[in-house]
């Protein structure tokens, strides 16, 4: 597989089985992303984004088909394996931010690291380094309730980037947050592109879509749409 590729899938499928009916979710998704590159996922609610999102980030597992990661077959790997991964190669923004409510930033972005059995100094250090690389050095040790839409966004951010990963998943990150304040975190996931991240963002929002250099559109789990945005926004 050519260097360059960090995901493929070939027939990628997905049903659930819901009683005596079956759900098909995706249908035999045929996907090629490189490294570096920003590509958001598009479509309307039940159009099977986020169960693509769920196995392309190692949360789920395909009922069909193949998914390599950097190479490597994830498609039959068990729950363990998958968590490995995960932790070593991904990280994830959510819409609801997921914080520890009772726990400060500091501790918020430190939990990849303890899963990771990295030490108790270092995990501090480097929870530091993240949550000022994302603009809240002066919010170390304030807990969540104590801040604005944005900035608890900002500390998932700096959660999901404290593993170093290559690759970040965002579903629906500027879906809570007011528009001026999206923007702002849309420009920090651009700057993080221009670093070397490969990001990709799963939105049903066209203008938050046209942040990423690609877009895929998805209906009724079959991709119906993949282009190269010619004017991405940031960049």
């Amino acid at each position: 597989m050519d260097n360059n590729v960090l995901i493929k899938t070939e027939g990628l499928s997905k049903i659930y089985q819901m009683e005596a009916t079956q759900v098909v979710a995706l249908h035999d998704i045929n996907l090629v992303i490189n490294h570096n590159e920003y590509v958001a996922i598009m479509g309307p609610s039940g159009s099977g984004k986020t169960t693509l999102m769920s196995i392309l980030g190692c949360l789920d597992s395909p009922t069909d088909g193949k998914y390599y990661l950097d190479g490597q077959d994830i498609s039959s790997l068990d729950d363990n394996q998958l968590a490995e991964i995960r932790n070593r190669k991904i990280g994830f923004v959510f819409q609801t931010f997921n914080l520890l409510p009772r726990a400060n930033c500091i501790k918020n972005v430190e939990l990849p690291l303890i899963y990771s059995g990295v030490s108790k100094e270092e995990r501090h250090q480097r929870a530091i380094k993240a949550l000022q690389d994302v603009g809240l050095g002066d919010r170390l040790t304030h807990k969540p309730t104590e801040l604005s839409g944005g900035q608890r966004q900002r500390v998932a951010i700096a959660r999901a980037l404290v593993n170093n990963p290559n690759l970040i998943f965002a579903d629906e990150p500027t879906g809570n947050l007011d528009t001026r304040t999206g923007e702002e975190i849309m420009k920090l996931f651009a700057d993080l592109w221009k670093k070397g991240n490969s990001i990709i963002l799963v939105t049903h929002e066209e203008d938050i879509a046209r942040h990423a250099h690609r877009i895929i559109k998805l209906r009724d789990g079959v991709i119906i749409d993949d282009f190269r945005n010619p004017n991405p926004i940031f960049v």
